[in-house]
């Protein structure tokens, strides 16, 4: 475990440190690359299929024409034999003659499929254009083939036209996807779109971002603990633990700091992109009890993001010096009181961790970072700039953290686990020659860690605090650096990431897999602050409790109290978890993993009580059905896979596959019968399957417009179809969630926000109540049992926010029927309406 400790201790430093920008493009890039190839395939699919309907239809088309118009058997029959013969032979009237080329004609067609596949595509596509003009010559004839073709492929199905004012297209990137309208609404364009009368309140966050920033844990005099994930800082009263959030950040925090009066607080953010339109990057100064901004610092300045900030010590704090995340890793001091810019240089173009004031002098600045130490002189405006010398000793590759001790020397941590203490020293005339000036050297080298240091903290009295990387140690030194006491964190926490002095005694430790502790040299550490390590898209909430289960990249599955806000369990997998769902009884959970495989665990115990393979690609939706006797499991693979559920949800005998759908299971949902599915694929097509008939395909949707379902996280379907924006590709939306009273709805988009729209929204442009918190895609949403809280779920930023609903009646309200689409909206300042 140490060897995997230190890889990700370097991991750590590097991803901060080193082209954190182009690898982000670099992701993007690649998604989008992904998101081509996969509608590609959905487009070829889609292609081929209707190219074999187009076959199985010819024959019935044909007969069709002839019954309604005999001479018109001629034409058919010049035109099929046409595509058999050469330009060379000539077409023969003669029926007799006719009916010999047609089966040498079939014949013909199979040999050049074999042999040509270019001659067979051209084939088809003149196949298809002769279709096309016999269709044009009769209009009655058109609107008989338009009924074969609604009706095809269902020997039973309801045979007949349908009116304009039964169905509606919309497009998503140009293809059309036709819903029926529930025969309950009588005139759709009469609905009327509100905001719903329920708001969210941020009740909640989940999560710490220790993975790959620093410097970035405080302790208030009132008791809070201030530390910050995605687009959110928390101030986490650790003895009342209760939260408040400063939210007025656009993208995901990158840096914080306090100001000497230990009220103010300095936090900087990356940039970001909301739609097309960029948000720059900026400081927030903001005063921690009223929570009220004070200066907006640098916007428009700053290009990339805000790597570090510290606000100046001898002077009251009057002064925030900036490092940004350009390639110069420019620093800047601005006025704090002002907002404006008091001087600027280029610092370098190697990574830059940390920057800070001389505590005594103002004009005094620190910068270290990859393979470097700088000290800064600031005078009339300018900088003068001294690079420290490492001399006899050996350079390390970073040096990680630095802090100023009480004699006024420099104390730095680096990756080669060392303390070095920096002093001033005469001019070496002698080596560098008359004029030499006076230089910035090693003093002192004092073995502190195996790993890094990734951070050092001030105590009162002169004493020293580290923590350390590989060894996961926290050691007190002396004001000699003489060590006095250490102890080690529990290796499931990672290494110490960032130190935080309570009272002396008492610690707050921030660690690199994203967890605070809390606790003592004496006693030990406890966690007080939990989250997942990589992207999340797995969320189930509890059906009769206040409990939810997240998974993720990170290999976790973790249970969490929404009562308590705090990690019930979390246990380990083999793959990554992808989607979860509980089982109606409430005692055992399926979790669908990202080889195909998916394990059902007892909620009690944690252990796996069944596990079963289905294909050997990601899961991507486990749902039961209402009672809980069948358990539905769509995957990648197309299919999905329908299971018998027995023993409360202990025994599972497969029953049967749903197949037909030519792109990987994106959503399904259950009807409240139990009988059928609903479900979206990749290329966005809606089917409907009859489990209890034996997982058959139901080719006339029309018939499933009336149907009542159990959930609804299909984010295709008519009652959701105003969620879509105009001009959506698709991947805009990656969940919804209907909440249980059937009133609204709320969706998790690509581009950071949670939306909450009414339920039914069935008309585009629908109004909503927007919110923002995330700093990277949401990929899911789900209510609590009650409807009383939402849970979303971040991607990249790792973070779980819950939300309080409030007004409404919560999960009181009563269900309305779909054509029931009006509601008062209340007003509240926090959200964005859209």
């Amino acid at each position: 475990m140490d060897s995997s400790t230190n890889s990700l201790d370097d991991a750590s430093a590097d991803s901060s440190a080193e082209f954190p920008d182009r690898a982000s493009m670099m992701e993007v890039r690649l998604q989008a690359q992904e998101d081509e190839i996969t509608l590609l395939k959905s487009s070829l699919a889609d292609a081929l299929r209707r190219i074999r309907l187009h076959d199985q239809l010819l024959p019935l088309l044909k007969q069709q024409l002839i019954a309604v118009n005999p001479s018109a058997a001629r034409v058919l029959n010049q035109v099929c034999c046409s595509d058999g013969c050469t330009s060379s032979r000539k077409l023969s009237t003669s029926s007799a003659i006719d009916g010999v080329r047609h089966p040498a004609t079939r014949v013909r067609r199979n040999s050049e499929k074999l042999g040509n596949p270019e001659r067979q595509r051209k084939r088809l596509d003149k196949k298809a254009a002769s279709s096309a003009n016999l269709l044009t010559r009769s209009p009655s004839l058109e609107n008989r083939a338009k009924e074969l073709v609604a009706n095809a492929g269902s020997p039973g199905s309801r045979r007949g036209t349908y009116s304009q004012g039964q169905s509606i297209k919309m497009f998503i990137r140009g293809r059309p996807i036709t819903m029926y309208i529930p025969s309950n609404i009588q005139n759709y364009e009469d609905l009327k779109m509100e905001p719903p009368s329920e708001r969210l309140e941020l009740d909640w966050v989940y999560g710490y971002r220790g993975r790959d920033c620093r410097a970035n844990l405080y302790f208030l005099p009132t008791g809070e603990a201030l530390y910050f994930t995605a687009c959110v800082v928390v101030l986490y009263h650790i003895n009342n633990r209760t939260q408040r959030h400063y939210r007025k950040h656009t993208d995901c925090v990158r840096c914080l700091t306090i100001h000497p009066d230990k009220v103010r607080v300095a936090s900087g953010q990356t940039a970001g992109v909301e739609k097309d339109k960029p948000l720059q990057p900026c400081v927030h100064i903001w005063d921690s009890t009223t929570l009220v901004t004070l200066q907006q610092i640098g916007l428009g300045t700053f290009q990339r993001g805000i790597g570090s900030v510290a606000f100046s010590s001898a002077d009251s704090g009057a002064f925030l010096c900036v490092i940004d995340d350009t390639n110069e890793h420019m620093l800047s001091v601005w006025d704090c009181n002002k907002g404006t810019k008091h001087a600027e240089v280029k610092s370098t173009n190697e990574a830059v961790f940390a920057v800070d004031f001389n505590p005594s002098d103002s004009t005094n600045i620190i910068t270290c970072g990859k393979s470097h130490v700088y000290f800064w002189t600031l005078s009339a405006g300018q900088f003068m700039k001294k690079q420290g010398i490492f001399g006899k000793y050996k350079k390390p590759k970073f040096i990680q953290c630095f802090v100023f001790s009480l004699t006024g020397d420099v104390l730095t941590g680096d990756s080669e686990g060392n303390i070095l203490t920096w002093g001033k020293s005469a001019a070496d005339i002698k080596t560098l020659g008359k004029g030499a000036k006076e230089t910035f050297q090693i003093m002192r080298q004092t073995r502190a860690h195996e790993g890094s240091v990734f951070t050092l903290c001030n105590l009162q009295g002169g004493a020293l605090l580290s923590g350390g990387g590989k060894d996961r140690k926290i050691i007190r030194w002396s004001a000699d650096l003489a060590p006095e006491r250490e102890c080690e964190i529990p290796e499931k926490f990672g290494a110490v990431r960032t130190i935080a002095d309570v009272d002396g005694e008492e610690l707050l430790v921030g660690t690199t897999r994203n967890a605070i502790l809390r606790g003592t040299f004496s006693d030990g550490f406890v966690a007080i602050v939990q989250g997942h390590l990589d992207e999340m898209w797995g969320l189930a909430t509890h059906p009769s409790v206040n409990t939810f289960l997240t998974c993720g990249h990170d290999r976790q599955v973790c249970l969490w109290n929404t009562e308590e806000h705090k990690l019930d369990w979390c246990i380990t997998m083999e793959e990554y978890g992808l989607c979860a769902d509980f089982c109606p009884v409430g005692s055992v959970v399926s979790v669908g993993l990202s080889t195909g495989r998916w394990v059902v665990l007892d909620l009690l115990t944690r252990e796996v009580v069944s596990e079963f393979t289905d294909g050997n690609e990601q899961l991507s939706v486990m749902r039961y059905s209402p009672d809980g006797s069948v358990l539905a499991v769509g995957s990648h693979d197309n299919f999905i896979y329908i299971y018998n559920v027995t023993e409360s949800g202990r025994r599972y005998t497969r029953f049967g596959k749903c197949n037909g759908h030519s792109s990987f299971i994106t959503h399904l949902d259950w009807s409240k019968d139990g009988k059928y599915i609903m479900s979206n694929s990749g290329d966005y097509e809606i089917l409907y399957w009859d489990i209890a008939a034996g997982c058959k395909l139901l080719r006339n949707r029309f018939e499933s417009k009336d149907r009542e379902w159990a959930s609804y996280t299909c984010v295709l379907g008519f009652h959701v179809m105003g969620v879509w924006l105009e001009g959506s590709d698709g991947t805009d939306i990656n969940a919804l969630c209907r909440s249980h009273g059937e009133t609204m709805v709320a969706v998790a988009d690509d581009f950071c926000k949670v939306h909450l729209f009414q339920y039914p929204c069935p008309k585009p442009k629908a109004p909503s109540h927007r919110y923002e918190g995330h700093g990277s895609h949401v990929t899911n949403v789900c209510f609590t049992h009650s409807d009383s809280h939402l849970l979303s779920i971040g991607g990249k930023d790792t973070c779980i926010l819950q939300w309080k609903v409030m007004g409404g009646g919560g999960g009181s309200s009563s269900r309305e029927g779909p054509a029931s689409v009006s509601s008062t909206s209340t007003s509240s300042p926090e959200p964005a309406t859209s």
